[in-house]
């Protein structure tokens, strides 16, 4: 199937029946109290219909963005633009009920003393909250058909989880926020969540934005994702984007487990104790290469193996992690540590000893001072 042309952030459609708004934050700045700011001039936007992850550490201000988006929280500068109208700006800014956008709080705060059906019409216009049309689909979009009467302290913590998200859905709005969704379940529970959110999310076609610290979350989820550090945007784009191309080191280290091999830059290559590693932009004098696990195979050496030219040096396994999915080695060369990721069973034993080999693209590197 053809991709649909590319559309512009602030722009409406309509998918599944729903229509839907398109995101644009610009320049936002937030200080609390005459702190330090806690965002600093930050630019993110989202087509319409499309989903963006604001992945980042504890307390490098996802939540206050997420917050801002929804009129919770007004910035000391920047302009926040929904369906391409100013809801946040020097023009003034929108109250955050005639935003038609819905949230999902970390904690779901749904009400302990209302059942299941008041906690879902809340947010609806005051005759229909006992009873609408909307409480039903929306109950049953997330899978709780027939609980309406049910009270939250009877629920799991992935059913109240969901009537959060019926509660955030049921008044239709045109764009959703998440703020760490999953991060109040259990492991097993949260990967089942998340996969049942994900497809719910795809099928409404909503216009979704979610606050996460957890990789993989971000890169499962959304389709573009910013990642936060102080305040500030580190680098916006797709999943793979973020992942193989990451802009500084602090970076790429944070999206996944990363080897930082030392390199002497011949143009469109690096000379390594791994081999030649072909690089995405041309480097010349010392450099470190970004070599993510899954790109190194490893081979048993054979027992009169020795020194040879570079990328036949012998190492030596000092771990090996295999998890069912994957084997995880941890492998000595020399000074060199190096980490490696294969999608089978265990290959090699702890002490036997191996050659490694590059086998992924071009990559990328920074230089030693990053």
């Amino acid at each position: 199937m053809a991709e649909a042309p590319a559309r512009e952030a602030g722009d409406e459609r309509t998918a599944g029946g729903v229509a839907t708004d398109g995101v644009e934050v610009v320049g936002v700045t937030k200080s609390f109290d005459g702190g330090p700011p806690v965002l600093r001039g930050v630019d993110v936007s989202i087509e319409a219909g499309r989903t963006l992850a604001l992945l980042g550490p504890s307390g490098c201000g996802k939540t206050t963005l997420l917050r801002i988006i929804a009129g919770l929280e007004v910035p000391d500068r920047g302009i926040v633009r929904v369906g391409g109208k100013e809801v946040t700006g020097p023009k003034g800014v929108v109250p955050p009920e005639k935003r038609r956008i819905g949230m999902v709080f970390q904690d779901w705060a749904l009400f302990p003393h209302l059942s299941v059906a008041r906690n879902v019409g809340f947010g609806l216009p005051r005759a229909e909250r006992r009873s609408s049309p909307r409480i039903d689909e929306a109950l049953e979009m997330v899978g709780l058909a027939g609980m309406g009467d049910r009270m939250p302290s009877t629920l799991s913590g992935g059913q109240q989880q969901r009537v959060a998200l019926a509660r955030a859905i049921a008044p239709r709005p045109r764009v959703l926020l998440l703020d760490e969704p999953f991060s109040n379940l259990d492991a097993t529970l949260r990967v089942t969540i998340r996969t049942e959110i994900h497809q719910l999310l795809v099928e409404l076609g909503i216009t979704t934005i979610f606050v996460t610290h957890d990789q993989d979350e971000a890169f499962i989820l959304g389709d573009r994702v910013a990642v936060l550090s102080e305040g500030e945007v580190v680098q916006s784009g797709s999943p793979e984007e973020v992942y193989l191309r990451p802009r500084t080191r602090w970076l790429a280290d944070f999206v996944g487990e990363a080897n930082f091999i030392p390199g002497s830059g011949r143009g469109d290559y690096a000379v390594t104790p791994i081999g030649d590693v072909p690089l995405e932009r041309p480097a010349e004098g010392e450099v470190e290469v970004l070599v993510r696990p899954e790109h190194l195979d490893l081979h048993p050496a054979a027992p009169d193996s020795g020194e040879g030219r570079a990328g036949d040096e012998v190492a030596e396994v000092e771990l090996v992690e295999y998890v069912g999915h994957d084997t995880s080695y941890l492998i000595r060369q020399d000074d060199l540590l190096v980490r490696v990721r294969r999608p089978s069973l265990p290959v090699v034993e702890r002490g036997e000893r191996v050659r490694l080999r590059y086998s992924g693209g071009p990559t990328t590197w920074f230089d030693l001072e990053d």
